[in-house]
């Protein structure tokens, strides 16, 4: 029988880019969704069967792996929105950190065979105190969301250590495509290039130019979760391009691949304006490179064409062509 997997957060740009990975490597996939199983989503296939659930109400994860007993669990669900996590700490901290917990203890008693994945992300980190950050680096969360990720962490190795969980937590730095929401920043600006060389919009309003990111494409970064759950044994992973990039780099690259000029056309809004950040979130990721043969394959000025050639189809499409 070909083997099963389960994946939290198929609906985000994450889940649609692994479900496409598992099921041309043959696998059985289903997804948790919350609000209706029955809708279609955009980006994920259809062969991927749907399941209510919900990360506030453990007993509807429990209820998704009793029904699929997956050989492998793929937890992607989480707040993406780090500025948010201020308004609701609690929530963050409930869904992120109790929903890691509650699918552990439930994919160990379902199938304690289970291998488990969990996306973490750079802003464990916070403020380390050197650059580029590894697994071993300090941990100095500075936000809601990066607490929860933390304790999601370790929740992820306790287990590992203590019961022998075949655990992973993918420590994700920032990763983008097409299927990116339109809040962020990184689908803003190829949004904004896209438009302005269209004719559609005069102007991009962005906050700090100088923000420094570690960004790799959606795809490679769940290739590497795919591997870490392929491996031998189990281990926490750095993944990501190990290269900083600031916010003018990503503007210049999306103004070029939309063939316009970005010259009087970007605004910056002190209210978008972050506090400097004290380290650089830069990623190393020496130990999945030697240990899973794992490296970033989307090169930067790839991921960002193939981003604003989308909104391009897209506005043309809205604009009837």
């Amino acid at each position: 029988m070909a083997r099963r997997a389960l994946i939290t957060g198929i609906s985000g740009q994450d889940g649609s880019y692994l479900a496409d990975l598992l099921l041309a490597e043959g696998l059985q996939v289903a997804g948790v969704v919350r609000g209706g199983a029955s809708r279609e989503l955009p980006g994920v296939p259809g062969a991927v069967t749907l399941l209510d659930g919900d990360l506030s109400d453990p007993s509807t994860l429990r209820a998704a792996l009793d029904e699929v007993r997956p050989h492998e669990l793929y937890h992607l669900a989480a707040p993406t929105f780090v500025p948010d996590s201020w308004e609701d700490p609690s929530g963050v901290l409930a869904e992120i950190a109790g929903a890691t917990a509650s699918l552990l203890a439930a994919a160990r008693a379902v199938d304690p065979a289970t291998r488990v994945f969990v996306a973490t992300s750079s802003e464990i980190f916070g403020d380390a105190g050197h650059s580029p950050q590894h697994e071993r680096s300090p941990m100095r969360p500075r936000s809601p969301y990066g607490v929860a990720k933390l304790a999601a962490h370790g929740v992820v190795g306790t287990m590992r250590e203590r019961h022998g969980q075949f655990a992973v937590s993918g420590i994700t730095y920032n990763h983008e495509s097409p299927r990116r929401p339109q809040r962020f920043v990184t689908r803003k600006i190829t949004r904004g290039a896209a438009a302005i060389a269209l004719g559609l919009q005069d102007e991009l309003v962005l906050g700090d130019l100088q923000a420094v990111r570690d960004w790799s494409h959606a795809r490679d970064i769940m290739r590497g979760a795919r591997l870490a759950l392929a491996a031998s044994e189990p281990a926490d992973y750095v993944l990501a391009s190990g290269v900083a990039r600031t916010v003018q780099h990503f503007v210049d690259a999306a103004f070029a691949a939309a063939g316009a000029d970005p010259g009087g056309r970007i605004r910056v809004d002190p209210a978008f304006v972050r506090p400097p950040e004290p380290t650089v979130l830069v990623g190393d990721p020496s130990r999945a490179r030697e240990r899973l043969g794992w490296r970033v394959e989307t090169p930067f000025e790839a991921l960002v064409t193939e981003m604003v050639e989308a909104d391009l189809a897209e506005l043309r499409r809205d604009a009837g062509g």
